[in-house]
């Protein structure tokens, strides 16, 4: 048995660097190439990254798109660094909060010859640490590699065999939490084996292992579920399932840490600070450069699975949680409606989610 880390504990390292501004190193089939989140990206090590040949910026087609640049690798573009190119300047490429006001950044000059491996794990790296999805890249020759010792390594197409395998969970710990809503409740804590955040799962009365449980797969949600958010309808959600799970004597809540459709509590920000300027949710996600959605509900299933469930009735408007369950190993039976939480200032963005993102209000 080696000390040395595997591939998911050096991927934790990685996400951690990111958001501390450490660059991490990257191996392609091209050799190996230094990858940096704009977000965390000091000057100092800008020109480091300089000092080693050409860098180029990574942005999802999504953000170039926006940005009218060209995106030749189809999910993303790599574009050219200018030579005047500042870390401030980088950080206003990738964050669109003030893009009305600077309407021209370009012109741009997207690269088009070679692979873009290393660009697209860098852009996950960065999506998986809760930065914006933009990166800096360059690569690095033999005479290079002396100046990234001491930097977390990783294959680059590992990363992407590994965000296609099911996530591994283990299960930490459960204690008995009586709620308001049902008294006889269980936590469940499960932690995935790639170090990213915990998720939980609350076990109402004595669910038949045997039976389609009634289940509610809830995405966290610290604005609405913490601090009664009238933006959206996760809060009235969340409590109405809960009630409903309670009503029916046995069911389990499971509740996910991926804040924001995945993208993270600071990007959710971001999100809603473009909403105010007029953009409605998905177009909100789009400026900032991620998918309508970033979740991964494959780690419902997996808790399903680990809790010993096979059928489920499943509480929700989204039809995408019925067949990602379906999909990985858990037969939906049922999906019952819940339809709660509508208000005067919420209106529009459930209308989003109906109409863009095929929820069955």
């Amino acid at each position: 048995m080696s000390l040395s880390p595997t591939l998911p504990e050096r991927l934790a390292r990685a996400r951690a660097d990111m958001r501390s501004g450490v660059p991490v190193l990257l191996d392609g089939p091209d050799g190996p190439g230094l990858a940096a989140a704009v977000e965390t990206l000091s000057e100092d090590r800008l020109a480091a990254m300089r000092a080693l040949g050409s860098p180029v910026l990574a942005i999802t087609r999504w953000r170039a798109d926006t940005l009218k640049a060209r995106a030749y690798d189809g999910d993303l573009a790599r574009l050219r660094l200018p030579a005047d190119a500042t870390s401030d300047w980088l950080r206003c490429v990738a964050d669109p909060a003030d893009d009305l006001d600077n309407p021209m950044l370009g012109p741009f000059r997207s690269e088009r010859e070679g692979a873009a491996l290393l660009e697209r794990a860098a852009i996950a790296l960065a999506k998986a640490a809760h930065l914006l999805p933009a990166a800096v890249v360059v690569p690095v020759g033999p005479d290079g590699l002396s100046e990234c010792d001491g930097l977390t390594r990783l294959d680059a197409s590992g990363l992407a065999e590994l965000a296609a395998a099911p996530p591994v969970l283990d299960r930490v710990v459960s204690g008995r939490v009586p709620m308001a809503l049902a008294e006889a409740g269980r936590v469940h804590i499960f932690r995935p084996r790639d170090g990213a955040e915990e998720h939980y799962a609350v076990e109402v009365g004595q669910p038949d292992r045997a039976a389609p449980v009634l289940t509610r797969l809830h995405s966290a949600c610290f604005t609405g579920d913490v601090l009664g958010s009238l933006k959206c309808d996760c809060g009235p959600q969340l409590h109405a399932a809960l009630g409903m799970i309670a009503g029916s004597g046995a069911g389990v809540l499971l509740y996910l840490n991926q804040e924001g459709r995945g993208i993270g509590l600071a990007n959710k920000m971001r999100a809603y600070a473009l909403q105010d300027q007029g953009f409605d949710t998905v177009d909100a996600n789009h400026r900032l450069g991620f998918e309508d959605d970033e979740r991964d509900f494959r780690i419902g299933a997996a808790i399903l699975s680990a809790m010993g469930f096979a059928e489920a009735r499943l509480i929700t408007n989204n039809p995408a949680k019925v067949g990602m369950l379906q999909a990985n190993g858990i037969a939906v039976v049922e999906r019952v409606p819940i339809k709660v939480g509508l208000n005067p200032l919420n209106e529009k963005y459930l209308d989003t989610k109906a109409k863009k993102s095929g929820h069955i209000l």
